[in-house]
C-alpha cells in the first residue's frame, strides 16, 4: 500500500461489525495522491496524503 512521503501516514487496521454484530478484518486506505513537489530544490514525484497538499507542508511544482 502507499504510504504519505511527507508524514507516513498510510493504511490502518479495524473491525467491521455488521447489523448482526458478526465481525471481521477491514483496512482504512490513507488518500494519497500521485502529485509533482518541489523537494531539495528540484521537481520530483512524490506520494502525498491530501492532508499534507492542504495544510500547506509540500510546495507543488509548476
Amino acid at each position: 500500500m502507499a504510504k504519505c512521503d511527507i508524514c507516513g501516514k498510510g493504511v490502518s487496521f479495524g473491525i467491521k461489525v455488521s447489523h448482526s454484530h458478526r465481525r471481521s478484518n477491514r483496512m482504512w486506505k490513507a488518500n494519497v495522491r500521485s502529485v509533482r513537489a518541489v523537494v531539495n530544490g528540484t521537481a520530483k514525484t512524490a506520494k502525498v496524503c491530501t492532508r499534507c497538499l492542504r495544510s500547506g507542508k509540500v510546495q507543488r511544482a509548476v
